[in-house]
């Protein structure tokens, strides 16, 4: 039965694409769930604009992430958190910070552990073809 993703649903695709799914799997848990809706003329003509509009979107999020990747090269990030007497963080510095930080999507920051102390890192940064390193800079916060 084909039928056209709602959602991204793991193991059958992404939203708004066309699919063959078995009939038992689509009517008895993607339809009923809302994961999914039956192929029909008009459910095709939307989901082919909807994958052209979600198409558009990515690529402009991939051009703004590479500028500030580009922009971010030149200079460092600065994150302010409080540490104790030996400089140890007492909250450790994680991709949700540092994302927060630099402004920039959680997915392209390449963190294989939390920070735990002060100093500067070069942290690993990656968008599609963009590959690069960000400097950041943690420092005591200011009591």
């Amino acid at each position: 039965m084909k039928v056209v993703l709602l959602k991204d649903v793991k193991g059958v695709g992404r939203a708004h694409e066309v699919v063959e799914a078995k009939d038992g799997h689509a009517l008895n848990l993607l339809i009923p769930k809302r994961m999914a809706i039956p192929a029909t003329l008009g459910a095709l003509r939307e989901a082919e604009l909807r994958q052209k509009q979600a198409a558009v979107k990515r690529e402009l999020d991939r051009k703004l992430v590479e500028e500030r990747i580009a922009a971010l090269a030149e200079g460092r990030v600065v994150i302010c958190k409080k540490v104790n007497e030996q400089g140890h963080l007492y909250d450790a510095v994680d991709i949700k910070d540092i994302a927060e930080a630099a402004q920039l999507p959680e997915g392209v920051i390449r963190l294989e552990k939390p920070i735990k102390e002060t100093g500067t890192y070069n942290i690993p940064i990656s968008s599609g073809e963009v590959f690069g390193t960000i400097a950041i800079s943690i420092e005591a916060e200011s009591r």
